[in-house]
């Protein structure tokens, strides 16, 4: 099984993205995944996509939220990916 981990779409600066990724850190079960802030600027394909939309968190690859964390999503997000296959 792949290690899961976070990506976290920031920029120097943004406060929302600080604050994302302390509300992050907070939770106990979010806390033991991998978190990989990636500045949203340095790719274009990138900043067109979510560069309005910082901080923008997800989970191997799928959406779990932007601008503010959403616990619910959140936790929907880590559920499903404790699932077996």
């Amino acid at each position: 099984m792949a290690l899961r981990r976070f990506l976290l779409y920031s920029r120097p600066g943004c406060g929302l993205c600080e604050e994302m990724l302390s509300e992050l850190a907070a939770v106990p079960e979010a806390a033991a995944v991998g978190v990989d802030v990636i500045d949203v600027d340095n790719d274009h394909a990138t900043k067109a996509r979510y560069g309005h939309k910082i901080p923008v968190l997800l989970l191997d690859g799928e959406l779990v939220c932007h601008g503010r964390l959403d616990p619910e999503e959140l936790h929907k997000a880590l559920a499903h990916r404790r699932r077996p296959v």
